[in-house]
């Protein structure tokens, strides 16, 4: 299998912590979104969406979007469990990876995307050059920190986000938190700070090896 990837971005990250739990090695071809080479005719043949990561499976399919390549290798790889074990396990654990994917790191992408000038002419994802809304910054900085906030209080008083272990939804939520974290300063947005259940939390998964992969 081949993995179309960008070792800094979010999403790509996400899979790299996935991939370290479950011990697996695969080919990286690198597509460096700095040098927007995720737009190159090139790279449009391996994802129209020109987005990372892309798995290529040994039999040429290609899986874009990292919640389905996931599910993919889960299955090819079913221990150790990252899905949740039964259907009431699983839609928890979906349920909660969805919220942080829709509640979390949209706010954090709205305010990065419409002030950093390398998105100047891109600040959607994906090939149409939509320009930046400066005034999205601050809706986005105000939605990030309601979200974090959402996540202190439901991490009060549990170990971690869905189950009572680790899984996805806290591998998508460590890289929310870690995005947020990056831009906090230029941002003025508190993060870990005055939130201990999210900082207790966070320390926790940051013991896993996994945390470091890149």
């Amino acid at each position: 299998m081949k993995l179309y990837d960008y070792a800094h971005a979010p999403n790509p990250r996400r899979l790299h912590i996935f991939l370290a739990e479950k011990g697996l090695e695969m080919e990286r071809v690198q597509i460096d979104l700095t040098k927007k080479e995720q737009l190159s005719p090139e790279y449009r043949e391996v994802n129209p969406l020109c987005q990372v990561p892309v798995l290529e499976t040994d039999d040429g399919a290609r899986i874009s979007e990292c919640l389905a390549i996931c599910r993919y290798l889960e299955d090819l790889h079913p221990e150790p469990n990252l899905f949740g074990s039964g259907p009431d396990d699983r839609a928890q654990v979906l349920m909660w990876n969805h919220i942080v994917e829709q509640e979390g790191m949209p706010g954090l992408a709205e305010a990065l995307r419409n002030r950093i000038n390398n998105f100047r002419d891109h600040a959607l994802p994906g090939p149409v050059p939509y320009a930046q809304i400066p005034e999205l910054v601050e809706r986005g900085r105000k939605r990030a920190g309601h979200f974090l906030d959402f996540m202190d209080r439901r991490l009060t008083g549990r170990g971690y986000l869905a189950l009572d272990r680790f899984t996805i939804a806290d591998i998508t939520l460590r890289v929310a938190v870690d995005m947020a974290a990056r831009m906090a300063n230029k941002f003025e947005l508190r993060v870990l700070d005055e939130r201990p259940a999210l900082a207790a939390w966070h320390a926790r998964v940051s013991e896993r090896p996994s945390t470091q992969a890149t």
